[in-house]
């Protein structure tokens, strides 16, 4: 099942496993049943401290759980964690067999002391980004606590659930057999569902904070970089963000990062945040600001409202808020999102998998999206408002050699349908005729571009007619002491080189407003 190089590259983690370990099969004779007792074969054969037992006793086959032998304590996955789960089952292997966590042991105490019974499912796709973040933080939740438990399910496997659960979108995660959330959530956004008093202690810890000398107000990139060359230059910095990484993270694939030839989002957005803890930058995740009130005096403090409550005070402010998908603004496509109407083809496409989809826009994301699309499900049908695709050149060709793709443009989407549960279909009107159509379907894919995340800034500063922050070449905005840099701002070409870029030129030019405004202040940090 393993090639002899992942094997040694697996063994070496095992290595750290401290504790014995069982794997306790559940199979049949299907297939797949028998590529994962290849897998867990492999798996024992690398470490003398892992025993492979089959039981044959869980209703879901395959399946097969991690557990520390002598107990029931452990996680469970339901189908093969492969693909973008391999680093799920190796965290999970290291984590029973008694390797510490990285986490902070505040964390790890807030698991711990989580009181009740907690039995979470998870849907997930092997090709989905998103869903190892979610799969690994509650493995090792119930790790830590044995009151939680918690079943990995591959959803590609187990088609009859996911039809049955009205799955549409992954990562779907049930609670004591109820929904509990989709989409991608680190730990500390579960705990915070799951622990009502986090976000008020959390507020209560931001608001006592001092002044920052740079504040950056956003995750990505831009942020990640801004923050970097702040701190490096000795002043207290902090970062303000609902997640570190921002778009990044709900990138499949980035293949135009220079000196990089390959890299997946997640794995980039772990570094940039591992970079800027590395300078001791103070993050605060899962904050929401929503309000800007500029320092009321030149050298003054700025303050930063949260949505907890919480209000930050800086001498600077770098904003990179960064953007979000642009949705259609149709009747249907709010009430049936997550049913049937997505926006990451990567992670929800094997959901889909011969059946009938329809992808939202011509331009490379859409074009990419059919493409991908089309070795998955039966048909995709791509609408296009234009006359004519924006896609490359290269990908308008591919995607027109594919015999299971109709591509329609001068078209504009009006309805989604839906029978109440999910989407049955959607209505265009053909621009040119005027005439209303329907197709039948059972899935759309969103991808006609991004909105700035700026709509909170209103009157505050200004804003170009897209509602991007207006800034100059420095990154100034048109209010003293706050800078902008990244997708939120006018700056042309949404990429990630060039948010970096531009995060490091707001950093640099709020120290040389720092250094001409409040020079004590500097020279006492430094």
């Amino acid at each position: 099942m393993l090639d002899a190089t992942l094997k040694t590259q697996l063994k070496a983690y095992l290595d750290r496993i401290t504790q014995p370990v069982e794997l306790i099969a559940s199979l049949d004779d299907g297939a797949k049943s028998q590529e994962m007792l290849g897998l867990l074969q492999d798996i024992a054969g690398l470490s003398e401290r892992i025993t492979l037992v089959r039981r044959d006793d869980d209703a879901r086959k395959p399946s097969f759980a991690i557990v520390r032998a002598g107990t029931d304590h452990g996680v469970r996955f339901a189908g093969l964690p492969m693909g973008h789960e391999f680093n799920s089952l190796v965290l999970a292997l290291l984590q029973v067999g008694g390797h510490p966590p990285r986490e902070t042991p505040e964390v790890i105490e807030q698991v711990k002391a989580l009181d009740g019974t907690y039995h979470f499912e998870t849907y997930f796709s092997l090709s989905c980004q998103n869903c190892p973040d979610v799969v690994q933080a509650l493995n090792l939740m119930s790790v830590l606590n044995p009151r939680i438990r918690h079943v990995a399910i591959d959803g590609a496997l187990f088609q009859d659930e996911v039809e049955a659960r009205k799955v549409m979108a992954v990562p779907s995660i049930f609670l004591n057999g109820e929904p509990f959330a989709q989409g991608r959530m680190s730990l500390a956004q579960i705990l915070e569902k799951l622990d009502t008093g986090a976000a008020r202690r959390e507020a209560e810890k931001i608001a006592a904070k001092d002044a920052f000398d740079v504040l950056v107000v956003g995750g990505g990139p831009a942020g990640a970089a801004a923050a970097v060359y702040a701190a490096r230059k000795g002043v207290r910095t902090g970062v303000v963000a609902e997640r570190f990484g921002g778009q990044v993270l709900d990138t499949m694939s980035i293949e135009n990062f220079i000196s990089v030839p390959h890299t997946e989002g997640p794995k980039l957005a772990a570094a940039l945040e591992q970079h800027t803890r590395d300078y001791g930058v103070d993050i605060m995740a899962l904050q929401t600001a929503v309000a800007l009130e500029p320092a009321a005096i030149p050298g003054g403090l700025a303050r930063v409202k949260l949505a907890s409550g919480a209000t930050l005070q800086a001498r600077t402010v770098i904003l990179s808020t960064g953007a979000r998908w642009r949705q259609m603004g149709v009747p249907g496509e709010a009430e049936y999102r997550n049913k049937g109407v997505a926006y990451c083809p990567h992670c929800d496409g094997p959901l889909f998998k011969g059946k009938r989809v329809a992808v939202i826009g011509g331009g490379n994301s859409g074009a990419e999206a059919a493409i991908d699309l089309a070795g998955i499900v039966a048909h995709v049908t791509l609408i296009e408002f234009d006359a004519a695709l924006r896609a490359d050149a290269v990908l308008q060709n591919k995607l027109r050699s594919l015999a299971n793709v109709t591509i329609i443009t001068s078209a504009q989407t009006t309805e989604v349908h839906g029978d109440g549960s999910k989407v049955v279909g959607l209505s265009y009107k053909d621009r040119n005729s005027g005439n209303l159509h329907r197709v039948d379907l059972d899935g759309i894919f969103v991808q006609i571009g991004l909105v700035p995340n700026t709509e909170w800034l209103k009157g505050t500063l200004a804003l170009s007619p897209r509602g991007e922050i207006e800034i100059d070449a420095r990154g100034q905005t048109s209010v003293p002491g706050v800078f902008a840099a990244g997708d939120a701002t006018t700056v042309p070409y949404k990429q990630i080189v060039i948010a970096l870029g531009e995060g490091a030129k707001a950093a640099l030019s709020a120290f040389d407003h720092l250094i001409r405004t409040v020079p004590a202040n500097l020279a006492a940090a430094a």
